[in-house]
């Protein structure tokens, strides 16, 4: 996957539970790197593949880019599609995030947190976990919140709640194909369901009650965001609600962010969108992070106004 201008690698970590995480790096190899970032994927996704077109364009433009495929997810050891604990998630992340900033190399490098959907609601608890370790998160389409006519059935709930402790790996979730209704390309849509490392089955009765529970949780604790973010969203989200982004950005406490809202396009902004649509949106990105990349005295410099995109 090299391509010249950038090193791909890939390696296996042991986390406390004793199962394999899947992890990869792209970083340029021309230039200086400019920060960290840390990618947290979606439910269901994965890094390497899934999200390649990210790291590859934020690798060129002088990133060091990080990512790990959850435990179930991915690469990673554990039955696919199974979250036993939203937490779990959390403090592997967070331990293997710390790691790799710890090295030598890195210790003067910025750190900055991207996550798209589930992963937008990692990022924001992964922050709440260390207030002031992060320089900055860039939320792609953020789970704050299950769209309502997405939300399970107050009986599904109650389903949840009492059975996913006696059988929680079974597949008996009722859902749609979530794949049409996020991504509106076709060609992306057909790389996503040939890809054997993204989960397409029924959500578990374990992994949808953490979920739910972790929605709940985020939604709740908005006001509790203060580190610097953009937000990107399409205006268009069916997945993810649009307007609970609205939300996170006026409740935060957080002097500097920002708020992308982009009229007509879906849930996958960063692979799923036709290439002109994501360019605009990747052109946003970066814009956001070389702001904030010179001294952190400008972090909170260009707080406010709220953006709406053409």
């Amino acid at each position: 996957m090299d391509n010249g201008d950038i090193k791909y690698d890939e390696e296996y970590v042991l986390n406390a539970r004793g199962i394999n995480l899947f992890t990869c790096q792209w970083r340029p190899l021309n230039s200086e790197p400019k920060a960290l970032i840390f990618l947290c994927h979606g439910y269901a996704m994965e890094c390497s593949i899934s999200m390649r077109g990210t790291g590859t364009r934020l690798a060129q433009a002088g990133f060091i880019v990080h990512g790990m495929d959850y435990e179930g997810h991915g690469k990673s050891s554990g039955l696919q599609g199974y979250i036993s604990s939203f937490d779990d998630i959390v403090v592997d992340c967070s331990k293997y995030f710390a790691s790799v900033c710890e090295k030598e190399e890195y210790k003067k490098q910025k750190r900055f947190l991207l996550g798209e959907s589930m992963g937008g609601a990692i990022v924001l608890m992964l922050h709440r976990k260390e207030p002031t370790f992060w320089d900055g998160a860039i939320l792609v389409a953020p789970m704050c919140k299950i769209v309502e006519d997405m939300k399970p059935h107050p009986i599904v709930i109650s389903v949840l709640s009492k059975l996913s402790n006696v059988i929680p790996t079974w597949r008996i979730i009722p859902s749609e194909d979530i794949i049409d209704r996020a991504i509106k390309s076709k060609e992306w849509r057909e790389e996503v369901r040939n890809n054997h490392y993204c989960y397409k089955g029924k959500p578990r009765l374990k992994t949808g009650y953490e979920i739910f529970m972790a929605s709940l949780d985020i939604e709740s604790n908005l006001d509790k965001v203060t580190l610097p973010f953009i937000i990107v969203h399409g205006g268009d989200d069916s997945v993810t609600d649009p307007t609970v982004s609205e939300a996170l950005y006026t409740l935060a406490e957080s002097k500097d962010k920002t708020l992308k809202l982009y009229p007509g396009m879906c849930h996958a902004l960063t692979s799923g969108e036709p290439k002109e649509n994501i360019d605009i949106v990747f052109a946003d990105i970066i814009k956001w992070l070389n702001e904030r990349v010179p001294s952190v005295s400008q972090l909170g410099s260009n707080s406010g106004l709220q953006e709406q995109c053409c």
